[in-house]
Parts: structure tokens; C-alpha cells; sequence
């Protein structure tokens, strides 16, 4: 699912880019568009964003509702303030996660034009002119230099949207790749009980067989070996006095030690 995140100052055209966006990819695609943002939680501005825990709980919420409509075939538009750096590089994350493209459009105006726009608004869509210059003042502006930032389109307010150059970002660009930190991880190898057999039967047919079948002449009580792959693990044999050493014996210290193993290990 192509991702495209709007970024700019409170009042900079966002969602009427994101509402063109939508528009464009409706009437020359076969892809549904979904537009995430503030106006769809239904939040009050201006006591969310005046409260750090409400709007990191905000943050939170979009990006799970942009992680839910994750698949291959849809479109979706982050219509948020997607200020802070930090916030888009776990974006960035989740779409390397999911193994689909983004783009970055960046809405840019000045601050005197986003306070005009403000007032223009109606009263219960307003921000607060201190709320409205700390998050301006709070911004971190996106640079293409960043992985997480690109591809990057700046739009202005007098541009038209680069629909073309857009979808060649979104359709035509591969996706980036996964890494460690971005996929999860299995609990255990699916080999693991195919080597566990083999680490065990290396060290009890040749470690133990000649440290016992030595024990047989000298008055030695017990032999503890260090298992290579588990270096907290030791496996150990007390020896009686009169034991007859035999490959049957071996291989029942071989099962034992592999119980043992296999308990440590989960």
C-alpha cells in the first residue's frame, strides 16, 4: 500500500492537497484512497496540541489506523502535522515493514500565511494563535537528504501537485528494503533440533567415549564437558566404580543430555 504523508505548518493546505490527491488517484486508478488524519478522530485542536500526552497519544493513534489499512492495493494519505523527525522515521519504519513505497509531500507556506488562513477558519476549527506559533516554532522541516524524507515533494501555494512525478514515486519506485530491526524475528531456527542432535552426538561419541574409556585406569569420579554452543551448560558423569563402558551406554547419556539441553534452552 503506497503511503503519502503530509507535512507543514498548522493551516498550510494540507488537507486540501490531500482531498486532490484523493480526487486524482479516484478518477485515474482503480485504487480506493484513504485519507487518515486529525479531522477524521474528530479532536480538538487547539487542547490537543496545547497537552504533550494527548497529542503523543494522537500520534499514536494515527499511525495504528494508517498500520491497519496496510495492504498492496490501496492508497494512503497521513493528513497530519507529521512535524517532528522522529515521528516520520517510524513512518518510514512501518513502511519498510510492510514493503511499499511512500512519498513526502511537504506543504510549505510561510508563517505570516498559516496565521491568516487560521483566522479564516470557523471558531471551532481554530487554533489558539499560542498554540498556532509553538507548533511552528516546534517544527522540523523534512530534508530529501534524509532516507525517511524521501522522495520529497515541496509544493507551494500557487504550485499545482506533480500528479505524474508522484505516481512514478508511489507505483513505478522499489520499495525499500526490510532489515533486522524491521522484521520479526524467529523464536528458534527450524533446525534447531537436527543441529542440537548433532552438537550432542559430536561431543558424547568422541569427548565423552575417550574421557571415560580413559576414567577405566585411573581413580577420576566425574568428567564434566563444556558444551561449545551453550557455554553456561556443562554435561557431566559421575562414574561408579564398576561400570563397563559400552556404545548403548553412550547413547543413553546422549538421549539424557539432550532432555537437559532442550529444558536450558526454553
Amino acid at each position: 500500500m503506497p503511503l503519502i504523508v503530509m507535512c507543514g505548518y498548522p493551516c498550510s493546505g494540507k488537507t486540501r492537497r490531500a482531498h486532490e490527491l484523493r480526487e486524482y488517484f479516484t478518477q485515474n486508478t482503480e485504487r480506493q484512497v484513504h485519507i487518515v488524519g486529525d479531522e477524521v478522530q474528530g479532536i480538538d485542536k487547539s487542547s490537543v496540541y496545547a497537552d504533550s500526552q494527548k497529542e503523543k497519544s494522537l500520534r499514536g493513534s494515527l499511525r495504528a489506523e494508517v498500520e491497519r489499512k496496510v495492504n498492496r492495493d490501496d492508497i494512503v494519505i497521513l493528513d497530519s502535522l507529521n512535524y517532528i523527525k522522529g515521528y516520520r522515521y517510524e513512518l518510514f519504519c512501518l513502511i519498510k515493514h510492510t514493503q511499499t513505497p511512500h512519498c513526502l509531500m511537504y506543504c510549505l507556506t510561510s508563517a505570516d500565511v498559516s496565521s491568516e488562513w487560521n483566522k479564516c477558519r470557523e471558531a471551532d476549527t481554530q487554533y489558539t494563535q499560542e498554540i498556532l506559533d509553538g507548533l511552528i516554532q516546534r517544527f522540523e522541516a523534512p530534508d530529501s537528504r534524509n532516507r525517511w524524507d524521501s522522495p520529497l515533494f515541496t509544493i507551494q501555494q500557487e504550485d499545482s501537485l506533480p500528479f505524474e512525478a508522484i505516481c512514478d514515486a508511489l507505483f513505478r519506485r522499489k520499495a525499500p528494503a526490510p532489515n533486522q530491526s524491521t522484521q520479526s524475528q524467529p523464536l528458534s531456527s527450524t533446525n534447531f533440533l537436527y543441529e542440537l542432535d548433532k552438537v550432542t552426538q559430536d561431543v558424547l561419541m568422541v569427548s565423552v567415549y575417550r574421557l571415560l574409556w580413559h576414567c577405566k585406569s585411573v581413580s577420576i569420579e566425574c568428567v564434566v564437558i563444556r558444551v561449545v554452543l551453550c557455554p553456561r551448560l556443562f554435561l557431566s558423569h559421575r562414574r561408579p566404580a564398576s561400570l563397563e563402558i559400552s556404545f548403548p551406554f553412550l547413547e543413553l547419556q546422549k538421549r539424557s543430555n539432550s532432555r537437559e539441553v532442550l529444558t536450558w534452552w526454553s
